[in-house]
């Protein structure tokens, strides 16, 4: 167990690690239905897992286990599907080699195999979600499915465009990112017997700041911690905070053109010309002014350890890119 996990077990009295480990246990399984053409990605893809951030959620946001657990582990597993199946989706329209430092699931099996991945991880997490017969929870996941599809369509509309607002910019990481952050809280809060917007605020707060500070990690690298190559955003036509400030600042970063950029040396040497500008430290002042807010709209009347727990997963968000 991680120190932040044993934090968080502390803060909730262990209930947490007991909680995610039947979500695991779930994820797998329901991976492994995928049939003998799909499992073995689908398998991998689950496996690869990151850090169970917005299952994590899911459960923090309920704040205690209630009398029947089963409805609050399927919003978990239904979540954490969810996001999976965005991974893979991305990964087919960007052409990515690499996810995590592994190969994808289109560089192993190809376009085809990695979309009917995508769309099996999808209609799971439906079915787990749909299970309890109760269109709520329903409602809430499918809302934030269709802004993660607006968002990733304003990122194809806005590639190559250097001149990008951080309005707009801003407005895509809500819905591609935030969107499923404020779901798994509104979930897990239902969960409880609390109004799905309780925690709201808190979920799109740390939901944005962990799409900026994504965003400053692919200028900052190095490959070996982000799993793909430095300056990938770049390469991809992709702009984000970093760029848009540092164009701000230098003359020669203002008239770049995304197009240009076709190889890694010479993403990572534009990352180098960002970096120089110091935009980096302003995109990070901004993603820590939207943690310290995120806390600040946790309601008063939470308890003392659920509170705890969820200043943790905030705290933690920053700390994993220091």
């Amino acid at each position: 167990m991680s120190v932040a996990a044993g934090r968080m077990a502390d803060a909730l009295g262990g209930e947490v690690p007991a909680l995610l480990a039947r979500v695991e246990e779930r994820l797998a399984g329901l991976a492994a239905e995928a049939g003998p053409a799909l499992a073995p990605q689908t398998t991998a893809t689950i496996a690869a897992g990151g850090k169970r951030l917005r299952p994590l959620l899911v459960l923090l946001a309920a704040g205690s286990v209630p009398a029947d657990a089963a409805p609050l582990l399927r919003a978990a597993v239904a979540v954490e599907l969810v996001h999976a199946a965005t991974l893979v989706h991305d990964d087919v329209l960007d052409a990515a080699a690499l996810r995590r430092g592994r190969p994808t699931v289109l560089a192993a099996g190809g376009r085809e195999l990695a979309v009917a991945a995508g769309d099996f991880l999808f209609a799971r997490a439906f079915s787990e979600i749909a299970a309890d017969g109760v269109a709520e929870p329903v409602r809430l996941l499918s809302a934030a499915c269709s802004d993660l599809a607006r968002g990733e369509l304003l990122q194809r509309a806005d590639a190559w465009e250097v001149e990008l607002d951080r309005d707009r910019y801003l407005e895509r990481c809500r819905l591609k990112t935030g969107s499923l952050f404020t779901a798994a809280c509104g979930l897990g809060a239902r969960c409880a017997g609390s109004p799905a917007g309780a925690l709201a605020g808190f979920g799109a707060g740390v939901g944005l700041a962990f799409q900026l500070l994504d965003d400053i990690l692919d200028v900052t690298g190095p490959a070996e911690r982000t799993g793909k190559h430095r300056g990938t955003d770049l390469l991809d036509g992709t702009v984000t905070l970093p760029l848009i400030l540092a164009r701000e600042r230098d003359a020669g970063l203002a008239e770049l053109d995304l197009r240009q950029i076709r190889t890694p040396e010479q993403a990572e040497a534009v990352c180098e010309e960002i970096a120089a500008t110091g935009a980096l430290a302003d995109a990070r002042t901004q993603a820590l002014t939207l943690v310290a807010t995120a806390k600040q709209a946790l309601p008063a009347t939470l308890p003392e350890a659920q509170r705890a727990a969820l200043l943790l997963v905030a705290d933690g968000i920053v700390d994993r890119y220091a």
